[in-house]
């Protein structure tokens, strides 16, 4: 690594003494030429000789220059156990200023992609948009509420659907809502009630007993809904949907 550097800088001093040499001669001849007349000189002389003052004073900057310093080859690091860890630092000095690691770039895209995925609704929202903002809703017992679809089978018990209990909840909550059922005797009311009741309708909701209704025939139940004239009826039999719907 030494003696390229020496033997270079040793051609540069002779080729600057050479041109300082002829630098000193070319002085000399100038001087000489001074001394005659200027009227006895040629126009071109003068310009060939001004030509090459300036061509020396350039040449001799450009020796003074100082050159770039040689570029250092980067030495070999000795092998570690923890060779994974300098190459990821080494990866992490070479990246550019400007540039973002795939890391970087995957949780911005992510939180993009977070800010402008659709929002999910609620159940709450759900359900006013289905109802279309209605304020009163009415609806039957047997085969919507309950599990039981027959009257007879209210006589023995009455089970409430866990799969629709959070959406009557809801309802409730932005709806004045009217239960209503045929039933056969006041024995099936009482079973109907407790079962409500123990399901939380009463206490969690907006459903008072009194807003439980109960008829003995299909027709009274018809009476119900045109009584109380709802935005919207919940029933199961096709024949009381269509003389609703009349």
């Amino acid at each position: 690594m030494s003696e390229p550097s020496s033997s270079l800088s040793s051609s540069k001093d002779e080729l600057f003494q050479l041109i300082k040499r002829l630098g000193t001669y070319l002085a000399l001849k100038m001087s000489n030429l001074f001394s005659i007349s200027l009227q006895k000189l040629d126009p071109r002389s003068v310009g060939a000789i001004a030509g090459l003052a300036v061509a020396i004073i350039f040449t001799y900057r450009l020796m003074r220059s100082p050159a770039a310093p040689p570029r250092r080859q980067p030495k070999r690091q000795a092998p570690t156990t923890s060779g994974s860890s300098i190459s990821a630092q080494s990866n992490a000095t070479l990246m550019p200023s400007g540039a973002c690691s795939p890391s970087e770039d995957l949780r911005a895209q992510n939180v993009v992609d977070e800010f402008f995925q659709p929002v999910k609704p609620t159940l709450g929202q759900i359900v006013r948009q289905k109802l279309s903002e209605g304020r009163k809703v009415t609806c039957r017992l047997l085969g919507v509420i309950l599990e039981e679809s027959s009257p007879e089978e209210l006589q023995k018990q009455a089970t409430v659907k866990s799969s629709v209990l959070d959406v009557l909840l809801e309802i409730t909550k932005y709806c004045d809502l009217y239960l209503m059922e045929r039933v056969i005797d006041d024995e099936s009311e009482k079973i109907v009630l407790l079962a409500l009741e123990n399901a939380g309708i009463f206490t969690s909701g907006g459903l008072v007993k009194d807003k439980v209704l109960f008829c003995s025939t299909e027709n009274g139940r018809t009476s119900f809904v045109r009584q109380l004239e709802p935005d919207w009826h919940i029933d199961t039999n096709p024949e009381i949907v269509s003389q609703l719907a009349v």
